[in-house]
């Protein structure tokens, strides 16, 4: 499903840079201009211009930790005598003179960073006009003493153009969700000016109106499809340019190997982005949303559901005399078992969709058995039947095996997804529903803590590849 008002509110909440951290950078950034137009610094200034995601309207909030950064050129005329060097030393030397960024610049290859205390960061980067030839504009490489051709303003409107295309900004909102994929996953390299290029290289002018970017999920999905289609017919890395600039290779950004990582993991997505959108049904899309952006893409439904399968259950009863005596899930799979969970109980929208690949052919079983103990490596109390009701406070021994009842040979792993639910466990922010390692091969201990029904299953990968064999029933564990 397209859930578009879930991918709005996603992107409020979670991935645009927020008003309070946008008002700071543009606070800053005015406050550099000044005082670089009152140093000591022979060029003279033309203007200023913002340049990469705070110019492409592309910026994302950072993860927690992370400062965010903005690139602010500063236009200038041609010193006589100067080197490319001399530009950002000379800049770095008289902001340095200035009490307010002494302590907080940085000088690297073309620019100067002004850091601000772990939250920003603001490069500032010297871009010299017509130094040899009318209508070049040149920026400086400090390490190579050379100036670089550079055209920013014309790749910023050709960026615009593509937005202009998709219509509604989704050209930009795409981008972001894509940068935003890129810093969670964090198992992919294409620094933003790549991807930025790779993604607009696959909007054509014959997309103005098409249904293919009506809305923000769908102009994802053909964004990523596209990009997949050409990644795919690419095996080896290719020649990626600016398209403003002939001369400028981006794709020196990868080597081989980050190449084919990139290539790799945006097929794997590019998957899980066609699986969620294509899914019929409300919870099982956003479920598969998440494994995509993780649990903050609506979670707030996400968690109202999981907290709420007592009534769920209570209510596909009402009016039948099972419900006498019956308060909560717990009170009624005690009366009448495996028929009390609700629909959709195993699949709920929190539950972390398996993000291994699958091989082909048949799955290989897997089962899973418990056990009752009073406390982890204590002692037994009894076996443990799935659906059958403990109290709180014991530890449960939960073991995998195969269709003859034995450990799965070393060559494989056991990954447990851990479920709970109901309004205690949401309250307590206790929901879970992510994966976990086996704490010794085969074998999880969880103890037990809040009244409800919740699920362990367990999933078996093979190492050599990591990829998907099959997965266990879920075991359902009844907390009174």
């Amino acid at each position: 499903m397209k859930l578009v008002q879930d991918f709005n509110t996603f992107l409020n909440d979670t991935v645009n840079l927020n008003s309070t951290r946008f008002d700071q950078l543009e606070s800053s950034i005015e406050a550099i201009k000044t005082a670089v137009r009152g140093l000591d610094w022979k060029p003279s200034i033309v203007g200023f211009a913002a340049q990469g995601s705070w110019a492409h309207k592309t910026i994302i909030k950072p993860l927690p930790g992370d400062p965010f950064d903005a690139d602010l050129l500063v236009y200038v005329k041609p010193v006589a005598g100067w080197e490319a060097k001399d530009y950002i030393n000379e800049l770095y030397a008289e902001m340095g003179k200035l009490g307010l960024y002494k302590d907080k610049i940085r000088r690297y290859s073309h620019c100067i960073t002004i850091e601000y205390a772990g939250e920003r960061k603001i490069d500032v980067a010297p871009c010299v006009r017509e130094r040899l030839q009318t209508g070049i504009w040149e920026v400086c490489n400090r390490d190579t003493n050379l100036f670089e051709k550079s055209n920013p303003l014309d790749y910023t409107g050709w960026l615009i153009e593509r937005n202009n295309i998709c219509g509604n900004n989704n050209f930009r909102k795409a981008t972001r969700l894509l940068k935003y994929l890129r810093d969670i996953k964090t198992n992919f390299t294409c620094p933003s000016f790549l991807l930025t290029t790779l993604l607009g290289k696959h909007v054509y002018a014959t997309d103005k109106g098409a249904a293919g970017f009506v809305d923000v999920p769908t102009t994802l999905k053909t964004l990523i499809d596209r990009l997949d289609d050409w990644l795919q017919a690419n095996p080896s890395k290719p020649t990626v340019r600016n398209p403003m600039l002939f001369q400028e290779i981006q794709s020196t950004a990868w080597d081989d190997t980050k190449y084919s990582n990139f290539r790799s993991k945006i097929n794997l997505y590019r998957g899980w982005i066609d699986d969620a959108y294509d899914e019929t049904d409300r919870e099982e899309s956003i479920g598969k949303w998440q494994r995509v952006f993780g649990e903050d893409f609506a979670v707030r439904e996400a968690a109202e559901k999981a907290g709420k399968v007592s009534e769920a259950a209570l209510s596909a009863v009402r009016g039948s005399p099972v419900l006498a005596g019956v308060a909560d899930l717990v009170a009624l799979v005690k009366k009448i078992g495996r028929a009390a969970l609700p629909s959709g109980f195993d699949r709920l929208p929190h539950m972390r969709r398996p993000r291994w690949r699958s091989t082909e052919g048949s799955r290989l079983t897997v089962n899973v058995g418990a056990q009752l103990w009073t406390s982890r490596y204590g002692q037994l109390v009894r076996p443990l039947a799935s659906l059958a009701p403990t109290q709180p406070g014991y530890w449960v021994r939960f073991n995998a095996s195969n269709n003859l009842g034995l450990p799965f040979p070393e060559t494989y792993k056991v990954e447990w997804r851990v479920t709970n639910t109901d309004e205690i466990a949401r309250r307590a922010n206790a929901l879970r529903g992510d994966y976990y390692r086996s704490d010794e091969p085969g074998i999880r201990w969880e103890q037990l803590s809040y009244r409800g029904v919740h699920m362990v299953e367990a999933f078996l990968i093979r190492k050599v590849d990591d990829r998907f064999l099959g997965k266990s029933d879920p075991f359902y564990v009844v907390i009174e």
